[in-house]
């Protein structure tokens, strides 16, 4: 059974959201903006912690990373951080998309 996560958090004037999808493969995505800036897929239920990098459309362009981990709980199984110019930040999950 696939299984569906949304991560979302506005910073600035930018929007980054993390999308995963597990089952036979698991893919995520990292967007900011609405826009495809990361992608990650690999067989089978993923492998955590995964961190992956981009950056804001900026100039000079700001590197950012996402970073998903698993919790331990069925209720919440990963978690999310944004790092964006030294700060960490926990990502919101999204709920009923």
């Amino acid at each position: 059974m696939r299984q569906r996560h949304s991560f979302h958090l506005d910073r600035g004037e930018h929007s980054v959201t993390v999308n995963v999808r597990s089952g036979w493969i698991t893919e995520t995505e990292v967007l900011v903006d609405g826009k495809e800036v990361a992608f990650h897929r690999v067989h089978g239920h993923g492998v955590y912690p995964l961190t992956l990098a981009a950056q804001l459309a900026e100039e000079p362009p700001l590197p950012l990373a996402v970073r998903l981990e698993r919790t331990g709980t069925a209720e919440r199984p990963l978690s999310c951080t944004l790092e964006l110019g030294g700060d960490v930040r926990p990502m919101t999950e999204r709920t009923g998309h």
